[in-house]
């Protein structure tokens, strides 16, 4: 065990994590030449072809150092903070951080909140100043960033560049000497975390481990805690570039289990696995649930597929903890989920990978957070969904959650970015001169107002530089109103939306207009409504497509044309009480994109 390196690799988005992984593969003879490509540990397309990562990684390398053998295991994981979650599973699995800060950018929102969760578990922290061949790298600045940080020595510092390779030796000497082994006892009771799992078609479901204490051999039978299923090891092994299979594991190693286990509800990530003759005491802590920030609620096109979306949701659950789900229904789209999401782009990765991987199509309504609703009674509903908000009669008030934002930006754009927090409800609590000309400002803000297009426009107003995270703080009460669309006069129960009285006038009249634009025209008019309640707030209509009835009428007197033009509009009126209108896709996402 003295030769176990456990450590994974945290930073902000866009700081050369997956860079210097391939690096650190490379000169440990990890990978050979021909199977080596860039981002090597990003095995989904989604994730070269957008250059970010979306899943942690593991893999073990074999190290040589001053004549003795070392195993490392590595573990790569995202910087962006939708994909915080696979953070935290995977520090929990180490005992040692790489904190990588790109020289040319400093010190980001996400590195600092990355490294408060590394604290938090003791780990030992290895700072590395990446990207140091760049003309605008600033090593001195960023150094004084982070010796404030972490409050390391300055000599500490390592120095490196993913793209040239400088610099990777010293960083796997710093983790062989600096990162402690782990503890463990192999001759204790059987005590493995599951950190991850992927399902296999051909061959179940494959579990990530790492055991805390004991031993786990071939052909075991051994048991999940939380679930209390039994099962054989009928394969186990180690995480290299590709899967080795191995007769035994001991306490400190990490790497996977296959024990042909067919549904996906059985595994569950942050579980214990022990033996079921000698289990051990108690199940490993400190694990716990994901919070999700947005809810959408998620349609299969065909309502046939319903029961197949249910499946790919399962297995894609396995591979990505933070999604949560559960069944709804909606008059408009019939069966679905409703479905929650650590953020925007988290939403919009899980719909690609269900349409790449599961080849599912799917429609995803309005997000939205979840609010709590107070009825007169006294009785309090969550509200998920803004057809599950109690009637007007009986509603007494409603409370919303509030956020904590922590925005990192250059001093030059601190008047843009303080207009869009007031802008969004927020209110100024904390502003700190940070050296190099960076402030940090604290705000707190409901959560539904950063749900839409907050962080983009956060980052177009400070040309890319301003870093944003934050957390939930809980309720407050909010004047909220619920925004009905209505065609026709019947409302599309998939196009409400809960919004402050104040933007909700604005809000329904970009509503219509951008409906207007992409419902197809039809034999009859139709009428596009905002409404609060039973007050009618804005209104756009789409033209009915004409048909000249009167074009054979070559003069005469003008009753021939009015009777005929008459029957026409009985005929309109007759068709519009029978006419349904279809709503395109597109419409449903064009709220999404309301400027």
């Amino acid at each position: 065990m003295d030769n176990i390196r456990n450590f994974c690799i945290i930073a902000h988005i866009d700081h050369g994590k997956s860079t210097l992984a391939d690096r650190l593969l490379q000169s440990t003879g990890s990978v050979t030449d021909r199977e080596y490509q860039d981002q090597l540990l990003d095995d989904m397309d989604l994730e070269r072809e957008r250059g970010i990562t979306i899943k942690s990684h593991a893999i073990q390398m074999n190290y040589k150092h001053e004549g003795k053998d070392y195993i490392l295991n590595l573990i790569d994981t995202p910087g962006h903070v939708d994909f915080s979650y696979e953070v935290s599973r995977s520090i929990k699995a180490c005992e040692g951080a790489l904190l990588i800060v790109d020289a040319t950018q400093g010190v980001q929102a996400q590195t600092i909140s990355n490294v408060f969760l590394a604290m938090e578990h003791d780990l030992e922290i290895i700072p590395v100043l990446n990207k140091m061949d760049l003309d605008a790298a600033m090593p001195e600045e960023v150094k004084d960033q982070i010796e404030e940080l972490i409050g390391c020595d300055r000599g500490d510092i390592i120095a490196a560049s993913g793209k040239t390779g400088t610099g990777v030796d010293e960083i796997l000497s710093a983790i062989v000497n600096k990162v402690p082994p782990p503890l463990g006892n192999p001759n204790a009771p059987l005590q493995a975390l599951i950190f991850d799992s992927v399902f296999n078609q051909y061959r179940g479901i494959e579990a990530f481990f790492k055991i805390q204490h004991g031993t786990l051999r071939k052909g075991d039978l051994v048991k999940f805690v939380a679930t209390g299923k039994e099962y054989e090891a009928d394969e186990i092994g180690v995480l290299k570039y590709k899967q080795e299979a191995r007769k035994e594991l001991k306490a400190g190693d990490v790497g996977y289990i296959i024990s042909g286990i067919k549904t996906a509800k059985e595994v569950k990530v942050g579980d214990t696995l022990t033996h079921v003759e000698r289990p051990c005491e108690k199940a490993i802590e400190g694990f716990e649930l994901v919070k999700p920030m947005v809810f959408a609620g998620i349609y299969p096109v065909d309502a046939d597929d319903y029961e197949d979306l249910r499946e790919a949701m399962e297995k894609l659950q396995l591979n990505d903890a933070s999604l949560t789900f559960e069944p709804e229904s909606s008059a408009a789209l019939g069966f679905g989920f409703r479905c929650g999401f650590l953020g925007l782009l988290h939403m919009e990765i899980v719909q690609e990978r269900l349409d790449r991987e599961f080849d599912m199509d799917v429609i995803t309504t309005v997000p939205n957070v979840s609010y709590k609703a107070y009825t007169t009674k006294g009785a309090m509903t969550e509200v998920h969904n803004p057809s599950g908000l109690p009637s007007v009669t009986e509603l007494d008030y409603i409370e919303e959650p509030y956020i904590r934002a922590q925005i990192i930006s250059k001093t030059d754009y601190v008047g843009q970015v303080m207009k869009l927090c007031i802008d969004k409800r927020g209110e100024l609590k904390n502003q700190i001169y940070l050296p190099n000309e960076r402030v940090e400002l604290s705000f707190e803000m409901p959560l539904a107002e950063i749900v839409f297009d907050f962080y983009d426009k956060l980052k177009s107003i400070s040309r890319g530089y301003a870093s944003f995270d934050y957390h939930q703080t809980g309720y407050k009460r909010a004047n909220l109103a619920r925004l009905d669309i209505l065609l026709n006069g019947e409302m599309v129960d998939a196009l409400s939306t809960l919004i402050h009285r104040d933007n909700a006038y604005s809000f329904g009249r970009r509503m219509c207009e951008k409906l207007k634009e992409l419902i197809p025209r039809q034999q009859f008019d139709i009428a596009i409504q905002a409404a609060i309640g039973a007050k009618i707030i804005a209104r756009e209509t789409v033209k009915a497509v004409r048909k000249d009835v009167t074009a054979k009428c070559y003069g005469g007197d003008i009753t021939r044309k009015r009777k005929l033009l008459e029957k026409q509009k009985k005929g309109k009126k007759r068709m519009r009480q029978v006419g349904n209108v279809e709503v395109p896709q597109q419409a449903f996402l064009a709220v999404l994109k309301l400027d």
